[in-house]
């Protein structure tokens, strides 16, 4: 017997010698080196292959099915059916080949018809032996839970039930708009998951739209993933990662550009995603073990993955999959690209921004250089640190090297801090009034304290002034379009009476400022303190309206006034396309204030952030380029700490009250961090505003 007679008794066992040997004329050898991918997935070759030397892998996707050596044979499925390739088949080793070409199979079948049907039974034998033994290996994998004992479930949408079949897509079941926003993820039995999702048990669902900030996220993220792939595809060279989101528009971070003109890398990028949402290309969801994660993302240099997979504690990672681009699925996303809706690629600045809504152009001014450059000195001494994202800080957590990161965060707040004293008192006693704003839970009052040290290092004495005490009789108070008072609308501030008062101060007269009692709802004008400014005097005037012009008037020349814009700005990044959102720093840090201090529910603050997050950009954001100093209030220690007490609050919060969708979010967050007990954190830190346990509360 010869040799390749030999193999082919081991590959088609049901052919007798006879027909073997009149098989052979038919096969051609080929050879092939080490890597080669001997055929493609979705290629449509049809030749079939003997394997007479060497090892190859079968694989669809990144998942490796299976390994054939000598004496196993592939592709013919795709000689018989003429079907495109199923799986890749790449060279292990240098392997060597018996090829059944389709010209070749089509002069058997003519020519030894016999022999033909003779190999195709054994062909066909062989594909059910390798599905028998796919299907016990899938058996022993499902076995040690129940197996579905029906073919359909019961699913209740608004209110209706209706009987659907096992495995029914969630996006067959919702429709594509529902609450005047476009359906983009769906809740089942009130948790958030994505409109590919298989039901497999009876359960609650819902849609979830962009009308609600949780689904409006979800598209923008949807958005980032399709950019990541156009990047990938028509800017291979370039190094991008989503950055902070500012109103309607997000940042995009470049660390390495494909482009000299980032105006022209702006049209080739929009123009890749365009292409990419016309071919509607999927995005789905894999799930896969932590060593399978770590091993392809250390090999794909995505070091941020790695990191933060070190102190992964699920036995699986979500990876969300857009063409060949994968990250970190940490949430639900569109199943298609088609879905993503309104989008722009701009250039502001030498930056490249993503416009997410028509409207943009008041958000894109707010992207202010005073706020770039704190961003980008905060950077650079986080580098020096070792900390670069979320999985580098959760590194150092479990080196034991996170309170050196401790202290130089503070320390770069007190330094800044420390700045914007000097800035006042450079001015020559110029400065009257200092007046700071910033969106809720910014850590105003511990800056305004630490501000007020500072000052008084310099000479310079600050007399602290609400504007909470300036509010109209609560029936003058402006109407919000629900019918409520609306208390963040600037009508609902007596500014005249400020400006009377502040006049009389700056002739030097003493004043009693106004007060205003909560409990009654009246303004008592003169209630307050007496007042009488110094020389070394300065107003120090907080509240929402702080870089409003319209708040002092004229009263004062444009150097007299120092405006200070407080808010948490550095977050950190998980990876390429997810970060941690400064609002959602701010929603966790009243969460944990308001439960830890005020005895207000999660609930409570989470129904009641939509409304917060309104008022700040009717109120707040479109003052931001009337400041003269931008203080970041981020700590970038600070999630770690937060979840200790967070995590708790969030799990108060019933599944079937509105807000569970954002706690469950929140919480999914937090479980990527390190948790950091809070015993060494300074008292005089603006964390202490949040947790407790301020040196500065009376």
């Amino acid at each position: 017997m010869t040799y390749v007679a030999d193999l082919l008794a081991r590959c088609v066992p049901g052919l007798d010698a006879p027909l073997r040997a009149r098989l052979e004329p038919y096969l051609g050898p080929r050879s092939v080196e080490r890597g080669t991918i001997i055929v493609r997935e979705g290629a449509e070759t049809d030749d079939m292959y003997f394997v007479t030397g060497g090892e190859a892998r079968v694989t669809r996707g990144d998942l490796e099915l299976m390994r054939v050596g000598e004496g196993d044979h592939f592709g013919e499925l795709a000689l018989l059916a003429a079907r495109p390739r199923s799986a890749s088949v790449i060279a292990i080793t240098d392997v060597s080949l018996l090829c059944l070409e389709a010209r070749r199979y089509r002069d058997l079948v003519r020519e030894e018809p016999d022999l033909a049907v003779a190999l195709v039974h054994e062909l066909v034998g062989g594909i059910s032996d390798r599905l028998s033994e796919m299907t016990e290996r899938v058996g022993v994998l499902v076995r040690e839970r129940s197996l579905p004992r029906r073919t359909s479930i019961e699913v209740r949408t608004d209110g209706i039930e209706r009987r659907v079949a096992l495995g029914t897509p969630v996006l067959e079941i919702l429709p594509k708009h529902a609450d005047d926003g476009q359906v983009v993820a769906a809740l089942i039995d009130h948790k958030p998951a994505s409109l590919a999702t298989l039901l497999s048990a009876d359960a609650t669902v819902a849609p979830l739209t962009t009308s609600h900030w949780e689904g409006e996220r979800i598209r923008r993220a949807s958005v980032g993933l399709v950019l990541l792939e156009a990047a990938r595809t028509a800017c291979p060279r370039a190094v991008l990662r989503l950055g902070p989101s500012q109103g309607a528009t997000q940042l995009v971070e470049l660390t390495e550009a494909c482009e000299p003109d980032v105006g022209a890398m702006a049209a080739k990028l929009e123009a890749a995603m365009r292409e990419l949402v016309a071919k509607d290309v999927p995005i789905t969801n894999e799930w896969w073990t932590v060593e399978e994660a770590s091993s392809y993302f250390a090999e794909v240099g995505a070091s941020d993955i790695v990191a933060l997979l070190e102190t992964w504690r699920d036995a699986m990672v979500p990876v969300a999959i857009c063409g060949e681009t994968r990250v970190l699925a940490l949430g639900p996303l569109l199943p298609r690209a088609a879905m993503i809706g309104f989008f722009q690629l701009i250039a502001d600045r030498g930056r490249l921004v993503v416009v997410h809504g028509e409207h943009h152009e008041d958000r894109v001014r707010q992207l202010r250089p005073a706020a770039d450059a704190m961003q980008t000195e905060h950077a650079v001494w986080l580098r020096k640190l070792g900390i670069a994202n979320a999985g580098t800080l959760a590194r150092a957590c479990v080196r034991g090297d996170i309170t050196q990161v401790l202290r130089v965060s503070e320390g770069f707040q007190e330094k800044r801090i420390s700045r914007i004293a000097d800035e006042i008192a450079g001015r020559n006693g110029r400065v009257k009034v200092i007046s700071v704003a910033g969106p809720s839970s910014s850590g105003k009052t511990t800056f305004i304290q630490r501000l007020s040290v500072q000052l008084q290092v310099l000479g310079i004495h600050p007399i602290g002034l609400s504007l909470d005490d300036y509010y109209v009789d609560r029936e003058k108070t402006p109407l919000a379009p629900d019918g409520t008072y609306d208390y963040e609308a600037f009508e609902a501030l007596d500014a005249s009476m400020l400006q009377d008062e502040l006049t009389s101060l700056l002739r030097g007269e003493a004043v009693k400022v106004a007060r205003f009692d909560f409990k009654s709802g009246k303004s008592l004008p003169g209630g307050g303190r007496e007042l009488r400014l110094r020389s070394e005097d300065v107003l120090l005037v907080e509240g929402i309206h702080g870089l409003n012009p319209r708040l002092l008037g004229d009263r004062l020349d444009h150097d007299e006034i120092f405006r200070v814009f407080v808010c948490p700005l550095t977050t950190l990044s998980l990876d390429s396309l997810t970060r941690m959102a400064a609002s959602d720093l701010r929603l966790i840090r009243r969460i944990v204030r308001d439960r830890h201090g005020r005895a207000t529910t999660a609930s409570d603050t989470i129904a009641r952030w939509p409304s917060v997050r309104s008022g700040e950009r009717k109120h707040i954001f479109p003052f931001f380029d009337q400041a003269d100093a931008v203080f970041d209030s981020a700590l970038i220690y600070e999630p770690s700490v937060l979840k200790v007490y967070a995590e708790r609050y969030l799990l108060e919060v019933p599944q079937q009250h509105p807000s569970f969708q954002t706690a469950w979010r929140l919480l999914s967050l937090l479980s990527r961090f390190v948790a950091i007990q809070p015993d060494e954190i300074p008292r005089a830190s603006i964390l202490r505003e949040f947790i407790g346990g301020s040196g500065f509360e009376s």
